[in-house]
């Protein structure tokens, strides 16, 4: 059924049961994992910032990695990718462009306020996203339900 399941993570605790039921779906279906990680650039004139967006892309590579690990674990396969942009965008395109079948994400990331209820990221590729989009709620106990 499916073959190819993409999973965008930022490496917060809130994305940790998207990544569980993707890695259940892979598994089940003997699916490649793909991990994307997606960081907003910055944009000022201020050469400080440099330093941040560096950390930025370093905690990206940490969020995929930390998928991949788990993926090894549970004898998956994962690939692992991060991109600079919109992430939105970003998630469907690389969706587009690697042929895959399933959207799995977290409807809660890092972000205030819950991320606006649904979470801005998920709630945009909910809408224009052409394939399936699983969305996994992490409830306030910490468990995951969709």
């Amino acid at each position: 059924m499916y073959d190819r399941i993409l999973v965008p993570t930022d490496g917060s605790d809130a994305v940790d049961p998207a990544v569980d039921r993707a890695l259940d779906l892979a598994a089940t279906y003997d699916a490649t994992l793909h991990a994307l990680a997606v960081v907003e650039p910055i944009y000022t004139v201020n050469e400080g910032l440099g330093s941040i967006f560096d950390t930025l892309e370093s905690d990206a590579r940490a969020a995929v990695a930390a998928v991949a690990e788990r993926g090894e674990a549970a004898d998956v396969t994962v690939v692992t990718a991060t991109r600079t942009g919109v992430p939105h965008g970003e998630i469907l395109d690389y969706a587009d462009e690697e042929g895959v079948d399933l959207i799995v994400m977290g409807t809660h990331g890092r972000t205030g306020l819950d991320r606006y209820l649904l979470g801005s990221v998920t709630e945009k590729v909910v809408r224009l996203s052409e394939v399936p989009v699983l969305t996994v709620r992490r409830d306030p106990d910490g468990v995951a339900d969709e």
